[in-house]
């Protein structure tokens, strides 16, 4: 992706966000430079144990989880942060394989920077990395495929491995996670797989605990997206007349977060020629990280092409990692 690409989408996904009602930005653009590192700050304090909780499968099962994929397999990572999840399951494969083709696919280059140090560890690993949004990213990834059984294009003749992980499933809505999984699926050959993790549903105290810590670090993370704005799109937002803030939204599972105004005011944004008014108290709603039980991830797997494989379920019922395998299609009439 080209940087002139992506400001310009940026731009005109704050216009339209910040004239929507209610007024909301993508998550996607937390993750500049300083963004990336701050979620990976956030992912190393206490009150966050979905990292920790995630890390620990994946050292305890990764041989498993990648068991089923021999020569030729390669690995598709979507939104690959510091890269230190995907070395985990990479390390097993480095061990019995003679290359391993890992194709990295984030927004932010400072996390394909930091994944391709974290894999530079590794023997007979080659990286390309793909600054795009998921979808793009693995199209890119497969591009150079023959078409398989199926008819799908996509790395050599060995099955790709496609991790989704981090529960960022969780910041899709229902009906968007249904259609992301059904177009990585399109991207996939039967027998290919798909490695998904998704935070499990707790107690809304620990929840809210995790998205509002006494540290305020993630207030800063959230705050950063208005930063941005500044620096990128030439506002003058005052980050003090907006205060961070989470909700657990208990009938529709998720966290929610959002930057509060605390009085009225209006905002501009030279670079789109905006004015936007807020009363005192309206919001831009930034992110919703949707809970799940075990269960679900299976079903909703299933419903995109998708058998379950296996699951794991870390010990104190946090998260979850599935392996979804991609299934035979019906023949086309």
């Amino acid at each position: 992706m080209h940087r002139t690409d992506s400001l310009d989408r940026f731009m005109a996904d704050v216009r339209a966000g910040l004239r929507a009602s209610p007024k909301r930005l993508s998550p996607e653009y937390f993750y500049d430079a300083l963004g990336s590192r701050l979620f990976e700050a956030i992912c190393q304090l206490p009150w966050y144990p979905l990292t920790r909780a995630e890390r620990a499968l994946l050292e305890r099962h990764a041989e498993e989880m990648v068991a089923p994929f021999g020569e030729g397999a390669s690995i598709v990572e979507l939104g690959c942060g510091s890269g230190e999840k995907l070395a985990l399951l990479a390390a097993p494969l480095c061990k019995r394989l003679p290359r391993l083709d890992v194709h990295l696919v984030d927004v932010s280059e400072t996390a394909l920077d930091l994944s391709r140090r974290t894999l530079s560890r590794l023997p007979r690993v080659e990286v390309s990395a793909h600054r795009a949004r998921y979808e793009e990213g693995l199209c890119a990834a497969t591009a150079r495929r023959l078409p398989g059984a199926d008819g799908v294009r996509g790395g050599g003749g060995g099955p790709v491995l496609v991790l989704f992980l981090g529960s960022n499933i969780g910041n899709l809505d229902p009906d968007a996670a249904a259609a992301f999984l059904a177009d990585v699926r399109a991207s996939l050959r039967a027998g290919d797989a798909l490695l998904l993790g998704a935070d499990l549903v707790k107690p809304a105290a620990e929840l809210l605990l995790a998205y509002d810590d006494p540290l305020g670090v993630t207030a800063a993370f959230n705050k950063n997206l208005l930063s941005r704005i500044n620096r990128e799109l030439g506002a003058a937002i005052d980050l003090r007349s907006f205060d961070h803030r989470a909700v657990w939204n208990a009938e529709r599972a998720r966290v929610e977060m959002h930057l509060v105004s605390r009085r009225r005011q209006v905002i501009r944004v030279s670079a789109i020629d905006l004015e936007v008014a807020f009363e005192e108290g309206e919001s831009i709603w930034t992110e919703s990280s949707h809970k799940y039980e075990p269960g679900e991830v299976v079903h909703m797997g299933e419903r995109a092409g998708f058998r379950c494989d296996r699951q794991w379920i870390e010990e104190a019922g946090r998260f979850s990692t599935t392996l979804l395998i991609a299934e035979e299609r019906a023949a086309r009439r």
